[in-house]
């Protein structure tokens, strides 16, 4: 009898953390298209705080789930739904300066989110999100570079120099309240 009510038990903590993971993600890819529109124009490339978003859902649901929630606001842009920066949205976003970078938070998620996943070290939690948005600048700046004719030196200029100081600073607001986030909903008896 007692066997009996561990597997259900063990099964229904089995459901509750799939209907969690799919909950998250759902709240964070909201979150995501909360705070993405909310920009802040400082030439061709604003500054948003898409990557803090991707931050959070990393920490609260791992690289592939916290990718999924991404990707899911993502596709919610092409369709049509203004959730890009600046309150835009469609297809034609991806073609234009910005959408270098647009695409190269994916590659930004699944590289911070491996090593956030798979180390409890916060200097590999930095370094790993560095990393990640370095490759997210490198995608953006050579798009910027291919739709805007524009050499490599003024588009890093423009669209990565300025950019550093706040990604830095979200990247630290990330490592301090992700952790915090993540141990409280653990406390509340959801295991992540």
């Amino acid at each position: 009898m007692n066997g009996s009510i561990n597997k259900t038990m063990n099964k229904n903590v089995k459901v509750n953390n799939k209907t969690y993971m799919l909950t998250v993600t759902a709240l964070m890819t909201a979150v995501t298209c909360v705070l993405a529109p909310m920009s802040v124009p400082i030439g061709p490339v604003p500054i948003s705080l898409t990557n803090l978003a991707i931050y959070f859902a990393l920490y609260l649901l791992g690289w592939k789930m916290g990718t999924v929630s991404y990707i899911v606001y993502l596709i919610i842009g092409i369709v049509g739904v203004p959730v890009f920066s600046g309150f835009t949205g469609g297809f034609a976003k991806l073609l234009g300066p910005t959408g270098g970078y647009i695409i190269g938070f994916i590659p930004m998620a699944i590289i911070a989110g491996l090593v956030i996943e798979k180390s409890g070290s916060r200097i590999l939690h930095f370094i790993a999100m560095v990393v990640g948005t370095a490759v997210c600048y490198a995608f953006g700046t050579a798009w910027f570079c291919v739709v805007m004719k524009s050499d490599v030196a003024a588009a890093l200029g423009m669209c990565v120099f300025p950019f550093i100081p706040g990604d830095i600073a979200k990247i630290v607001i990330a490592m301090v309240a992700g952790p915090i986030l993540k141990k409280r909903i653990q406390k509340a008896g959801v295991r992540l």
